[in-house]
C-alpha cells in the first residue's frame, strides 16, 4: 500500500494548547526527580567516600572491586540493570505502538507505571541489613531492575507523545520547551535533597533521613506523573494510529534511518560523559574542592537557574540556524567544562578559591545543559514524524524506544567507568579517580560532538515538509 495514503491529515486533531502542553509537562517533572535522586544519588549512598562515612553514612554493600577483581558491586549491579532494561524498551514500545485502547496508545501507560515507578524509586534505598551484606547488594540487584523497567514503562510512551501531540517542527520544539522547564526543575529538586535530609538528620540519623527525604519527594513525584492521563485526552489531539509491525520489523525500520543512526551514535557517547559526570559531581564537590555536600545543592540550583534563562534564546537560535548548530555548540562548551572539573582543587587553579572554581563550573555547565534539554527530544520528534510521512507506519514510540536503549547504553558504560576509576586514589585520599572521571567525560563529549556533525538535519526538515 501506498504510504502516502495512509498518512492523516493532521487538520482531523486539534493543536494542543499551551495549559495542556504545561500540563503534560508536569509529568516530566515527576519522572525527572525520580531520575535524579537515582542518578545523583545512588552510588553517593551505597558507594560513600570517607568524608561521608565520617558523617555517619553505613556502608551496606561491599566496596572496592570485588565482581571479577574489575568491577565495584555498584557499578556492576546498575551498569547490568541498565543494560538489561535497554532490550525491554523496544518491547514495551512496541506494545505502546499497537495499543489500540480507547483512551489512546500511550495514556494508559503512563496511568499504570505512574505509582509503582515511585514506590520503587524509594525500595532501592531501603537496604535490608543494617550494615555490610551481600544480601543487601542483591536486594539493590531487583530493586533497580524493577526501578529501570518502571521507567521505561512511562518514558517511553511519555517520550513519544511529544512526536504525536506536536503537529510539525515548530510545536514539537515548543513541547521540548515546556517539558525542558519541568525536567529541569525536576532534576534540581534532587539536588536540593542533602537540605532537607539535614534537617532530619539530628532526629532520625543519617540514613534514615535520607530515606524520608526520597520518599516524600517519590509521593511529589507520583501525583505529578497521573496529571497528564488524568487532565489530557490523547485521542483529541493525537492522529497516530497503532501499527501493524511486530517488535523485530519495527526495530529495524527504525534503524535503517540513516538520520537516526548518526544521532544515536552521539547520543550513547554523551551519554556516557554526562552520566559520568553527574555521578562525579557530588564527589567534586566533597573530595576535590573539600567543601560540605550541601554545596552541591548549591551550585546546581546556580546551573539550574543560569540555564533557565537560556531556553528562550536556545528555542529562538534553533528556529533561526538550525537545532543541529546549536547542538554542536553545547557539545563544544560541555567538554571545556567536563575538562575544568578534572582541574577542580588542583594547583592549576589554585589562583581561585574552591568555591569559586565549583561557581565558574555551574555558570559553565548551564548554557549547553539548557540546550541538551530541549533540543536532542525535539531531533527525535522531528526523525520520527519524517519516517511517519514517508513510510506510513506511526513508530513513534519505537524511535525513543531506541533513543532511550542509546541512553541506557551510555549510562551502564559510564557507571561501570565512574565507579571504576574513581577507586583511584582511594587510599592516599587524593581524589585521583574523580579527576580521571572528569578528563574521560570531557573526551567522550568530544567524540560525541564529532560524530553528531554528519547528521543531515536539513533532509529530515524537507522529509517534514512534503
Amino acid at each position: 500500500m501506498d504510504p502516502a495514503n495512509q498518512v492523516k491529515s493532521v487538520s482531523q486533531v486539534k493543536d494542543l494548547p499551551m495549559p495542556k502542553i504545561w500540563l503534560f509537562a508536569i509529568g516530566q517533572f515527576g519522572w525527572a526527580l525520580l531520575s535524579g535522586i537515582i542518578s545523583n544519588w545512588l552510588v553517593y549512598f551505597y558507594q560513600p567516600d570517607q568524608e561521608t562515612i565520617a558523617q555517619g553514612q553505613t556502608v551496606f554493600v561491599p566496596q572496592g572491586l570485588v565482581v571479577l577483581g574489575i568491577v565495584t558491586v555498584v557499578g556492576g549491579i546498575t551498569a547490568f540493570a541498565r543494560f538489561f532494561d535497554a532490550f525491554v524498551d523496544p518491547a514495551v514500545a512496541s506494545l505502546s505502538d499497537r495499543c489500540g485502547s480507547k483512551a489512546g496508545r500511550r495514556m494508559p501507560f503512563l496511568m499504570f507505571a505512574g505509582i509503582p515507578l515511585a514506590i520503587v524509586t524509594v525500595l532501592v534505598f531501603w537496604s535490608p541489613v543494617n550494615g555490610t551484606s551481600w544480601v543487601n547488594a542483591a536486594f539493590l540487584f531487583v530493586t533497580v531492575i524493577g526501578y529501570y523497567i518502571a521507567l521505561t514503562f512511562y518514558c517511553t510512551p511519555y517520550n513519544a507523545l511529544i512526536a504525536e501531540l506536536g503537529h510539525d517542527s515548530k510545536q514539537q520544539l515548543t513541547i521540548s520547551t515546556a517539558i525542558s522547564f519541568t525536567w529541569v526543575f525536576g532534576t534540581a529538586m534532587a539536588y536540593v535533597a542533602p537540605v532537607i535530609w539535614g534537617m532530619f538528620v539530628p532526629g532520625l540519623g543519617r540514613v534514615n533521613a535520607i530515606r524520608l527525604t526520597f520518599t516524600i519527594m517519590a509521593c511529589v513525584a507520583a501525583v505529578c506523573m497521573l496529571v497528564p492521563p488524568l487532565t489530557i485526552r490523547e485521542r483529541d489531539y493525537v492522529n497516530s494510529q497503532p501499527t501493524s509491525e511486530s517488535t523485530i520489523e519495527s526495530l529495524k525500520q527504525t534503524f535503517r534511518d540513516g538520520e537516526f543512526r548518526k544521532f544515536v551514535g552521539s547520543d550513547v557517547v554523551y551519554w556516557v560523559a554526562i552520566t559520568t559526570f553527574q555521578t562525579g559531581l557530588p564527589f567534586f564537590v566533597t573530595s576535590l574542592l573539600k567543601l560540605p555536600e550541601t554545596t552541591t545543592t548549591i551550585y546546581f540550583v546556580l546551573m539550574t537557574g543560569v540555564s533557565v534563562l537560556f531556553y528562550l534564546p536556545v528555542n529562538i537560535l534553533a528556529n533561526k540556524v538550525g537545532k543541529k548548530r546549536v547542538l554542536l555548540a553545547a557539545f563544544v562548551v560541555f567538554t571545556a567544562a567536563f575538562a575544568f572539573a578534572g582541574a577542580l582543587g588542583s594547583d592549576i587553579l589554585g589562583f581561585l578559591p574552591p568555591m569559586a572554581q565549583g561557581l565558574v563550573l555551574s555558570v559553565a555547565g548551564a548554557i549547553p545543559m539548557a540546550a541538551f534539554g530541549i533540543l536532542p527530544q525535539a531531533i527525535v520528534a522531528n526523525i520520527a514524524d519524517a519516517s511517519s510521512r514517508t513510510t506510513g507506519q506511526d513508530r513513534q514510540g519505537m524511535f525513543y524506544a531506541a533513543r532511550t536503549f542509546a541512553m541506557k547504553m551510555g549510562q551502564s558504560v559510564a557507571m561501570l567507568l565512574f565507579t571504576g576509576v574513581s577507586t583511584i586514589g582511594v587510599a592516599s585520599g587524593s581524589g585521583a579517580g574523580y579527576r580521571v572521571a572528569a578528563i574521560c567525560a570531557a573526551v567522550l563529549c568530544g567524540i560525541g560532538g564529532v560524530v553528531f556533525a554528519f547528521y543531515n538535519e536539513h533532509k529530515v526538515l524537507d522529509a517534514l515538509e512534503r
